[in-house]
């Protein structure tokens, strides 16, 4: 069974990928999210977890949702991370997530995407997102066929830099970047609801047909990367930045 969570699209086309490689359902996290739902999931196939990475992590809404979810089955759980970068130390929380939750962890794989984090940095061009995203259909394939034939991920090295920006600068990174109070929307805005609908957190509502953030903000860019007019924007950081939204809605 494969869960993901994805805010502009990156998880979800490898989460898509690996659903039809291994003919094994597939779990919107930010369904059950956007609903506040509890649920118990029953399957004989491994658990396969896709998220984005944010700050060399897996996303705290993400592992909470893990954390407050019951699975009956199979116990044998991988993950697989989409970043721009690096994931750091981002395996050694999975794995203590998965001794607390009684699961068997079998590795953390990272899948170079295009960064998509708009509020803080560029979105590479049109050319060179298309052959990330082909280099990482590859990637994603070979991990399947790892799966596949129940075998773990290959253990990645692990440096003091990377404890360093998986650990402190993680906590950081919430305290001081994670937040609304900079998203607002221009007069390009036509009401039109996508960043309602499309909010894992219910966290915009349209006031004066104009978005409000309520505070409640895990920064997954999909209000401001799936905006259809650009009307969106974080403080004057994001102005001038590519936009970059491949969900399936």
């Amino acid at each position: 069974m494969i869960f993901y969570f994805s805010g502009t699209g990156n998880s979800q086309r490898t989460a898509i990928q690996i659903s039809e490689i291994l003919e094994d359902e597939i779990i919107s996290i930010n369904k059950y999210l956007k609903k506040g739902e509890k649920d118990t999931f029953h399957s004989e196939n491994p658990l396969v977890f896709v998220a984005p990475t944010y700050s060399w992590q897996m996303p705290k809404v993400v592992e909470q949702w893990i954390r407050e979810t019951k699975f009956v089955g199979n116990r044998n759980a991988y993950f697989i991370l989409s970043c721009g970068g690096s994931v750091g130390n981002a395996a050694a929380y999975a794995k203590k997530l998965c001794v607390e939750k009684g699961l068997l962890f079998r590795g953390l794989a990272l899948i170079a995407m295009p960064n998509n984090y708009v509020a803080l940095s560029n979105t590479p061009e049109e050319a060179e997102c298309k052959e990330l995203l082909k280099k990482a259909g590859e990637l994603t394939a070979s991990l399947a066929a790892l799966i596949k034939k129940g075998e773990p991920f290959p253990d990645t090295p692990v440096t003091l830099k990377d404890k360093i920006v998986s650990g402190p600068v993680n906590g950081l990174f919430y305290t001081l970047f994670v937040r609304d109070k900079g998203f607002a929307a221009t007069d390009a805005c036509t009401a039109c609801g996508k960043c309602v609908k499309r909010c894992p957190l219910n966290n915009i509502r349209l006031v004066d047909k104009k978005p409000v953030w309520n505070g409640n903000c895990t920064h997954c860019m999909a209000c401001i990367g799936g905006c259809p007019t650009e009307a969106i924007e974080y403080k004057s950081a994001s102005k001038g930045n590519r936009r970059y939204y491949i969900m399936e809605d």
